[in-house]
């Protein structure tokens, strides 16, 4: 069964903090097939990256993804769960 979520991921210090933000590309390009789309924004006035992912995967892949993405120096995620489910 897989589930709809989306992932908020914000890139603290992003002038500075460039090897967290190949690593973070690498990971979500791993997980490409499950990434419905994404939105990333520079905000430069507080140099901090502002990503959006949204995803269809099963829940654990799900929580695996965010797992992964937190552990990166200077990242912070937050998962929202839908209700949206299906056993496609």
């Amino acid at each position: 069964m897989t589930r709809v979520a989306v992932i908020s991921v914000i890139v603290e210090n992003i002038s500075e903090n460039g090897k967290s933000i190949e690593e973070l590309n690498e990971i979500l390009h791993g997980y490409g097939e499950f990434i419905i789309g994404r939105m990333g924004i520079p905000y430069k006035a507080r140099n901090v990256g502002i990503i959006s992912v949204s995803i269809d995967a099963p829940q654990d892949t799900i929580s695996t993804l965010s797992g992964v993405i937190g552990k990166l120096p200077g990242v912070s995620v937050k998962t929202a769960l839908s209700g949206v489910a299906s056993d496609e």
